[in-house]
């Protein structure tokens, strides 16, 4: 199947009050492994993540995607005009099928999203160069987009819009991403739970729950805040 939502939240499990453990981005793939009169267990296509979704009317994956969204926060508007009616917000990676083009707006479905906010579907950048966008962002558990995001899902984004594999959480993305020496620009730190992306070899950005949001810090000073408050130490340099 695939999202044709803005974005879907998975949960841990079917219960009510069940946490927001990730969420699935417009255009973005999944099989369902199992119905409930309610709900859906699902497996996502890109991480193989495992969760459960709300039921709801979805499609078919004969979608493929042609561009994605570049920008953090991109309106999608009912006709190729600044002033139509604003139909869905899609935030940074989300795929897109475009079906043509008038002026300075893509078509996909009936929906319209200016060209500046997307780029080709092959297209790839040095891998953390506009991470930035994410700065003050909302801390959100879970959470994989402009509203609210979680520190392994900061990593993740960058690496899926470069169509790079990357695990959800911080646990596998330890044991996948190899080891380094030292601090330099793009190394990612990681913590038990916890990981911060380096911007350079003093400055780091992360999701960091205590402050709510995204942030970039001084990386001494964040090793030294966390050890701390948290009692955690660095456990590797990836």
């Amino acid at each position: 199947m695939i999202n044709n939502y803005s974005c879907i939240n998975i949960y841990e499990n079917r219960k009510k009050n069940s946490k927001l453990s990730s969420q699935i981005l417009y255009g973005e793939k999944f099989t369902i492994i199992k119905k409930y009169k309610d709900c859906y267990k699902i497996k996502t296509n890109y991480d193989k993540y495992v969760g459960f979704i709300k039921k709801r009317k979805f499609r078919k994956s004969i979608h493929k995607p042609t561009h994605k969204v570049s920008s953090l926060k991109a309106n999608v508007f009912s006709k190729p005009d600044n002033n139509s009616r604003i139909r869905m917000k899609l935030s940074f990676a989300s795929l897109l099928q475009v079906k043509s083009k008038n002026k300075d707006f893509f078509n996909f479905e009936s929906y319209w999203i200016k060209k500046s906010d997307v780029v080709p579907i092959n297209y790839k950048e040095e891998i953390f160069s506009r991470i930035k966008i994410f700065k003050n962002v909302k801390y959100k558990w879970g959470g994989k987009k402009f509203d609210g995001i979680d520190c392994s899902g900061l990593v993740q984004i960058f690496f899926k819009f470069n169509n790079l594999y990357c695990p959800r959480d911080t646990g596998p993305q330890f044991k996948y991403f190899k080891k380094l020496k030292s601090i330099k620009k793009n190394a990612i730190i990681f913590w038990k739970g916890h990981v911060a992306i380096c911007l350079s070899k003093r400055r780091l950005i992360h999701a960091y729950g205590p402050k709510k949001k995204v942030i970039i810090m001084d990386i001494k000073k964040t090793i030294n805040l966390i050890k701390k408050t948290a009692r955690l130490e660095v456990i590797g340099i990836k």
